[in-house]
């Protein structure tokens, strides 16, 4: 399967949901659950943060209780494992990576089709049509839609100006350039961490497939796992190198709250980490005048960025998918999405990013300026597909960590860490 490729604010053909929701936003009324409960799965990230202080007003507005039942990534998975499998309606509402498990997810039958309410449920000013097109193909499996699109994100290049300058260095535009950039900073700022990304072993491929796409890499070649290709290993490579001789202690151990954490205190040079870190980043306000921001520069196949977004779901199990919906339209609005946007959470909807107070305030910083020029490269050259693109994704993710924990700890050569890797992906491809 192809890299599926999101050009997010292109103009594409409009869902046939947009003329019949039309029709019937006339008689939509926000309190016709008033009285029930939705309970909301939320992974404890930037996004549901942003989302959850707007809670009085949905309860407000529908006259319903949003019941938040929050975890960090891992252990939301967990938790919605254990409800789905036991065919539980204790969860109404999940969050969930199209990119990541929605094959998966789909494949088993935990999401709630939501093409039917989408055409004739919505409110006056829901617009649909509004929200990127391509990632509600991208939340579209067997012609059932099963997510609403939440925010637009991926990993992006943080620097610090200030130690550049110090150290005679312009903003990288190349690999090679990161490299060199971090030798030269371990040299002439021992005092911090030089670079610093995603070492956890289920985390590392939302980094690592950027730079292995921006070497011309790619996952599958010929039916089979392409990690011992030329440029597979090249990547493998480079990533690890620069953990293992550039990043911090424990680096295998990192995701995106300990970058955020590392780079806030100012004690690392270069963070490359999600979009959605911006407001992370910049509270207290330190980093603020003394940070630069890019796509991950390019590799010898230019600049292909990972671009994702997460999305709402409603479980299957739901006995009120309705009212599920409700929240779900509510949260993924216009307006929500607009006050969203303003903590920093990018929208979904082009509207939103072209929208006068949401302007004035990506305005108001450089660092947001460049901020928003980033993420219009990852709207316009950025891939989806961030480990393997088959029913197994969440599987698959877990071995692309293993061979970079592998050779940032020295425990195998190259060609042994690439050769295991391709061996057990190879298994999980043959099983799709």
């Amino acid at each position: 399967m192809k890299a599926r490729m999101l050009a997010t604010h292109v103009a594409l053909p409009a869902l046939a949901i947009a003329a019949s929701a039309q029709a019937h936003a006339a008689d939509f009324d926000w309190m016709k659950f008033k009285g029930k409960t939705v309970t909301f799965l939320a992974n404890n990230n930037p996004v549901s943060q942003a989302l959850l202080t707007y809670k009085a007003d949905f309860e407000k507005l529908t006259g319903m209780t949003l019941k938040v039942d929050g975890y960090q990534e891992q252990q939301m998975r967990q938790r919605l494992v254990t409800v789905m499998n036991a065919n539980s309606d204790e969860v109404d509402v999940f969050m969930t990576l199209p990119s990541r498990e929605g094959e998966q997810f789909a494949a088993a039958g935990w999401y709630a089709d939501l093409t039917v309410m989408a055409k004739n449920e919505v409110a006056k000013d829901y617009d649909p049509s509004g929200l990127s097109q391509a990632l509600l193909k991208a939340a579209t499996f067997g012609g059932k839609l099963t997510s609403m699109p939440m925010n637009l994100e991926g990993p992006i290049f943080y620097y610090r100006t200030d130690i550049f300058k110090k150290c005679g260095l312009d903003a990288p535009k190349t690999i090679k350039d990161v490299e060199a950039a971090a030798e030269k900073i371990k040299a002439c700022d021992s005092a911090v961490t030089p670079f610093v990304s995603r070492g956890l072993k289920p985390a590392v491929a939302y980094t690592f497939s950027n730079m292995l796409h921006n070497i011309g890499g790619t996952y599958i070649a010929g039916g089979k796992s392409n990690l011992c290709s030329a440029k597979g290993k090249e990547a493998l490579d480079t990533y690890s190198r620069l953990l293992r001789d550039f990043g911090p202690p424990g680096v295998v151990n990192y995701s995106f709250q300990q970058i955020s954490a590392l780079y806030r205190s100012g004690r690392a040079a270069m963070a490359f980490e999600s979009s959605n870190e911006l407001r992370t980043v910049m509270e207290g306000g330190a980093r603020l005048k003394d940070t630069g921001l890019l796509p991950f520069p390019a590799g010898e196949a230019g600049q292909v960025p990972t671009t994702i977004g997460w999305g709402m779901a409603v479980s299957s199990h739901s006995k009120q998918p309705d009212a599920a919906w409700y929240f779900v339209q509510w949260a993924t609005s216009p307006e929500v999405q607009k006050k969203m946007a303003l903590q920093g959470i990018a929208p979904p909807r082009p509207s939103v990013a072209n929208d006068p107070e949401y302007r004035k305030w990506i305005d108001e910083e450089p660092v947001r300026k460049e901020w928003q020029a980033a993420l219009d490269v990852l709207a316009t050259k950025g891939s989806s597909e961030v480990g393997y693109p088959i029913v197994a994704n969440p599987q698959s993710r877990e071995f692309i960590g293993q061979a970079v924990q592998d050779l940032i700890l020295k425990q195998k050569p190259i060609d042994q860490a690439c050769a295991d890797a391709d061996k057990a992906l190879d298994a999980l491809i043959a099983l799709n």
